[in-house]
């Protein structure tokens, strides 16, 4: 028996007992003809006493940190007692012991906070994984995993595979592609999602499926995005948009009470893909706050009277103009003032400057802009954007896009600044009516804002036949937002044929081409298909929001870097000429 006990096990009650443990050295202590060891596996840390007898043999094999140690002793109560440890009260009083396997110096300390960097810790990932804040992170995620299947299990959701061998069919982001070698100069595509498969699965009859399940896109990463990742992919027959929205509303309370504690008791707010825009600058608002951008000029016009007699021209001259009110934010200095205007400067913002408005408390006006508005005229401007005594109003002005975009960040940096952004706060939201298309300019066409199997609101239908209209069809979808993050997004699909032809063409496929990459898929809408929708949503993305960190890549056990490579595997690399020829392939450089 290697061990009888782990390392987190061990309690004040165990006193007296025999016991064998086995794991990792974490740290070696010396004092005198004594030494301490504080031994670690997956479940936590017990402190090893190694007596004067022992020492001798400690002398000739010196135990190094990441030895693999097994030690049988008998459990004590510490004298000097760490509270910190939930083993903290116990030492084992080590009698005999054997070294498994020794260790290299690991290239970072193997710590709570190490000091390895990001590419260091990838490439040696196995080590990094046993450090106390990664395992953490993976405890979480098999919670979550666990949760999701409990509650969807509860409800008559059957889990089904599919398959991860398909046909390209590039709508989106751009797929993998495998090449075949029995079927030569022939790929098959690793899928984005099990989208097209689920929808066929409610044609089968199967009314409840989900997956937890590996998707694959071939797309430029960032902190939140990795080339393969994992969702929770779910569909259902016969619903509406409501009946989905109320189902998986209540999975996301369910994992948030069972995997953190926090019971949310109230309906999460909707709001209208419009207001999000308008109020938030973004489709993935982040409600925790209020500060909603207000408007003082839209298309060319001045919506707010209190602009009238402005001679400004920075405003005059500008497409939109959007202001927040700060809260309690009248107090900030010249210094970070001008760091706000350096802020809005940068590339990723791209404005030109930011205009401020002090709200004093003793109720009078100063603003950065005071040659050219009256202190009355600052008050109307304080009135309109709701700020009170002690807030500062944050004014931008230029082009729509990039000014909504900008406010959008700004609001939220402030937000940040303001201690507003608790990560244990959770405000969950659904974002609905979304447009079903959105215009590529470059590309000259319209294109599925969601995907092409999404259908259009019921009352709209009769709008696909007019396609000077289509700017106005709103989408029967609706995404989930957490704290300014989309955790997942799903819509009522589109289940006739005819109506799948149109939106198809809409997007300028021909018939054609339709049935070449589809054709199964309206093959089966003429045998019968249910009326359906469904819904996905990001596990990794919600297992790191619900671990309190942006990223989702600390949780994820093996995760690629931002260039897409795994580091410890040194993936992807060249292959073989063998396999090549095999494959029919020939690469141009060679």
């Amino acid at each position: 028996m290697y061990r009888s006990h782990t390392c987190g096990e061990l309690r004040l009650d165990n006193q007296g007992a025999e016991v064998t443990l086995a794991g990792w050295v974490q740290t070696v202590r010396k004092f005198g003809s004594i030494t301490f060891v504080d031994l670690r596996d997956r479940y936590g840390i017990t402190q090893l006493l190694f007596n004067e007898a022992l020492n001798p043999r400690l002398d000739e094999t010196p135990l190094g940190r990441e030895f693999v140690l097994q030690v049988k002793g008998t459990v004590a109560e510490r004298s000097n007692k760490n509270p910190k440890l939930a083993t903290g009260d116990v030492e084992i009083l080590v009698n005999d012991f054997a070294i498994m396997n020794s260790a290299a110096t690991p290239p970072f300390t193997i710590e709570e906070e190490t000091d390895g960097g990001d590419e260091l810790r990838m490439k040696y990932r196995y080590l990094d994984l046993r450090r106390p804040a990664l395992k953490r992170n993976l405890e979480l995620r098999y919670k979550v995993n666990r949760s999701v299947r409990n509650y969807l299990d509860t409800l008559g959701f059957w889990d089904i595979e599919t398959p991860f061998l398909i046909k390209s069919t590039p709508e989106g982001a751009r797929d993998f592609i495998v090449p075949s070698r029995m079927n030569e100069g022939q790929f098959y595509a690793l899928p984005q999602s099990p989208q097209t498969f689920k929808q066929l699965l409610m044609v089968s009859g199967y009314d409840r499926y989900y997956q937890i399940v590996k998707c694959f896109r071939d797309e430029d990463l960032r902190a939140d995005r990795q080339p393969e990742f994992t969702q929770v992919d779910c569909e259902m027959s016969f619903v509406e948009q409501e009946d989905i929205l109320n189902t998986f509303e209540g999975l996301f309370k369910h994992v948030f009470k069972d995997v953190k504690g926090v019971e949310i008791d109230y309906n999460f707010p909707r709001m209208t893909w419009e207001d999000a825009m308008w109020n938030y600058g973004n489709d993935k608002p982040d409600i925790r706050f209020e500060m909603k951008i207000q408007n003082l000029k839209t298309e060319n016009k001045v919506y707010a009277e209190v602009l009238n007699g402005v001679d400004f021209k920075v405003f005059s001259e500008a497409e939109t103009i959007l202001a927040i009110a700060v809260p309690g934010a009248s107090e900030y200095t010249r210094k970070q003032l001008d760091e706000l205007t350096e802020w809005v400067k940068r590339p990723q913002i791209g404005m030109s400057g930011v205009v401020n408005v002090k709200c004093n408390a003793d109720g009078t006006f100063k603003s950065s802009v005071d040659k050219f508005f009256s202190e009355d005229k600052l008050k109307e401007v304080a009135q309109f954007c709701g700020a009170n005594a002690g807030d500062l109003i944050l004014i931008l002005a230029g082009p729509e896009t990039r000014t909504r975009k900008a406010m959008s960040e700004l609001r939220l940096e402030m937000g940040n600044k303001l201690g507003l952004r608790n990560p244990d706060d959770y405000k969950p939201l659904w974002v609905i009516d979304f447009p079903l298309f959105e215009y590529a300019e470059e590309e000259n066409r319209w294109v599925a804002r969601h995907h092409p199997f999404t259908s259009p609101k019921p009352e709209q239908i009769e709008l696909m036949n007019n396609p000077a209209r289509f700017g106005e069809i709103k989408a029967n979808a609706y995404d989930i937002v957490l704290n300014g993050t989309e955790i997942g997004g799903g819509s009522i699909r589109i289940y006739q044929k005819d109506l799948q032809e149109k939106m198809f063409a809409a997007l300028g496929m021909d018939k054609e081409e339709a049935h070449e990459k589809f054709g199964f898929l309206l093959g089966a809408f003429e045998y019968g298909a249910p009326p359906h929708g469904g819904i996905a949503f990001g596990f990794d993305r919600l297992c790191a929001l619900l671990g309190g960190q942006e990223s989702i890549r600390d949780f994820i056990a093996f995760p690629k870097n931002n260039a897409g490579r795994d580091v410890m595997l040194d993936a992807p690399s060249a292959v073989d000429k063998a396999q090549l020829d095999e494959l029919g392939l020939q690469h141009k450089n060679s």
